[in-house]
């Protein structure tokens, strides 16, 4: 029984670290991605007028900012919100850069970008569909049914 003990103590002892790792992590990439729109944010107000492309990339760090405070607050990354940020980024990339390409690789490089918008979409719409109709892992626990949601 002493070994036991002593294993389990380790084991929380070491899930302790991960999780005190992962959390000082987690701080730390919160604090850059505030920096980062802070940085853009000034940057606006220094040139004294704002564009489009400034705005979507304010959005960019406002959908990184939220994901990281739903992991915070519920332990669960939402796969929707790197969706999310693909959108903005792709639809960013769409109206801003694929101007300056060259007319001939002007027309697949918007079909590509646009297919891919459409196609993560519907990926939005299936996990949103899915998690409604089948629910979620961490959806067990408010009911008092088992979880695969480590504690």
């Amino acid at each position: 029984m002493v070994g036991s003990n002593w294993q389990r103590k380790i084991q929380f002892l070491g899930v302790l670290l991960i999780d005190i790792g992962h959390y000082a992590a987690l701080f730390l990439i919160g604090l850059v991605v505030m920096w980062g729109a802070g940085s853009e944010f000034f940057a606006i107000l220094a040139k004294g007028e704002t564009a489009l492309k400034d705005i979507l990339m304010l959005f960019i760090y406002l959908e990184l900012l939220a994901m990281i405070g739903i992991y915070f607050k519920t332990h669960r990354l939402p796969v929707q919100f790197l969706i999310y940020i693909a959108i903005t980024a792709l639809s960013r990339h769409l109206v801003i850069d694929v101007q300056a390409v060259s007319d001939t690789f002007h027309l697949w490089l918007l079909l590509t970008i646009t297919v891919s918008i459409f196609i993560l979409s519907i990926a939005i719409v299936l996990l949103t569909w899915t998690a409604k109709e089948y629910g979620r892992p961490e959806d067990n626990v408010h009911k008092g049914l088992p979880s695969t949601r480590r504690e």
